[in-house]
């Protein structure tokens, strides 16, 4: 979502880098392009013109004058400064008697009822025992989504045809106190635009149960329109957090950057694609290292954690420092690497200079050559994948037909599988000291 603006930032930096000493006109200049850039990216000109005020103070002052690199502390006060802007991470509120309520708002479209299993299955990770409520009776198909992504993360989702929303939810939370479930989520109705039968619904609900957190799912495509969105439901309920979806998505995401500033209402958590598992907690360090092109290596650590069996991933290190790297190993690593998400997400969490190195290579063919080293390592009887040198020109040809390659492209898998079999080989006469090398 921030690539272009990223992109322009990290120019207007690289020209900074490039003056050992700044005058207030430098950092005039560089402020005057960051201003453009924030526009562009649809922030609100009003926090554009705060943000830009507070860098300029600090900016012109012995805090850059004095510092041995000037530009390297401009760019400093820079993400220190869009870090206020973003606004202070908060939690989920799971304090008092159980069970808690969390109540989803939103217009139609928004990723509401997505986002309510995806949070379901985050609390439920944690122990918590959900019960997911559709209280959506009026979209089409809105219950049966719900029902399908409940099975999909183990939760139950309770539904009374017929009923309405206020009292179906009064009867979900007596069933979730009588039958010991700690947390409901409640996927309630949305519109296409705001208006007041909409708002007494929500009213309602709120005078039916104790709602303890009231998420606001707002889409972060939908640019300046976010913020009206935002301060109409804050106006009519009391709006406790947002939920920002699509922030993978193709879009200028300024409202991301504006939006706690302008509504008042903190971030807490967003939503980074599709997948049942593509939500975050909000973390403003980590976003505004991603927007000023630093990555966020943290973030790509935790993908990692979750996706890899922890178990699987010790033999296999284990086997690695023994200098026993086979293609089996080779296919379980891919394997792991597929659940982390898609490459373009992976690519954007590298920083500066590696992820643009990497990200020069068009994100079509690298996706085709995954696809294909997975399809060629399949095409392999377990035999061949344990002694790739049986491997001979009649076995290359069969693997090739069976996975709908050419030879060529077998021959360049075991090239590279070769090339990895000769580095652990060599970490695992040295005990790893020669790591190093592989980030010079």
């Amino acid at each position: 979502m921030f690539e272009n603006l990223s992109e322009r930032l990290n120019q207007i930096f690289k020209d900074l880098r490039r003056r050992g000493k700044l005058s207030e006109a430098d950092v005039d200049t560089a402020l005057r392009e960051v201003r453009l850039a924030l526009l562009e990216a649809d922030v609100h000109y009003s926090v554009v013109k705060d943000f830009i005020a507070r860098i300029r103070q600090r900016s012109i002052g012995a805090e850059v004058s004095k510092a041995l690199n000037p530009a390297q502390q401009v760019i400093k006060i820079v993400n220190e400064e869009l870090i206020e802007t973003l606004g202070e991470p908060e939690r989920l509120n799971l304090s008092g008697a159980k069970p808690r309520v969390i109540m989803l708002v939103g217009l139609q479209g928004s990723g509401k009822t997505t986002a309510a299993a995806k949070l379901g299955r985050i609390l439920r990770s944690q122990g918590e025992r959900i019960l997911l409520v559709a209280a959506d009776p009026y979209r089409p198909a809105a219950i049966k989504q719900l029902q399908t992504l409940g099975n999909q993360i183990g939760v139950e989702v309770f539904t009374q045809e017929g009923v309405l929303p206020p009292v179906l939810c009064s009867n979900a939370y007596d069933k979730a106190s009588r039958g010991g479930i700690t947390i409901v989520i409640i996927d309630t109705a949305g519109r296409s635009q705001l208006d007041q039968q909409l708002m007494d619904e929500l009213s309602s609900i709120n005078r039916k149960v104790p709602v303890a957190e009231t998420l606001l799912v707002i889409d972060a495509m939908i640019g300046q329109e976010a913020l009206r969105v935002a301060e109409g439901f804050r106006d009519a309920v009391k709006l406790t957090g947002l939920i920002l979806t699509k922030m993978d998505g193709d879009a200028r995401g300024g409202a991301a950057i504006s939006i706690r500033s302008v509504t008042g209402v903190p971030i807490k958590f967003l939503g980074t694609g599709e997948g049942i598992d593509a939500l975050e907690a909000y973390d403003p360090n980590r976003l505004s290292s991603r927007i000023l092109g630093m990555g966020d290596v943290i973030g790509l650590i935790e993908k990692a954690e979750t996706a890899f069996d922890q178990e699987q991933a010790q033999k296999q290190a284990d086997r690695l420092m023994a200098g026993d790297f086979t293609l089996e190993d080779f296919s379980q690593q891919l394997k792991q690497l597929r659940k982390m998400g898609p490459l373009q997400q992976l690519l954007d969490m590298l920083p500066g200079g590696l992820g643009q190195a990497v990200k020069n290579v068009p994100q079509g063919d690298a996706e085709l050559q995954l696809k294909k080293t997975e399809a060629i390592i399949n095409s392999m009887t377990m035999k061949e994948r344990r002694n790739p040198a049986l491997l001979n020109a009649s076995r290359r040809r069969r693997i090739a037909r069976g996975s709908g390659t050419d030879v060529q492209d077998v021959n360049r898998v075991m090239k590279q599988f070769r090339e990895a079999q000769k580095m652990f080989k060599m970490f695992s006469k040295t005990g790893g000291r020669d790591l190093s090398r592989l980030f010079r």
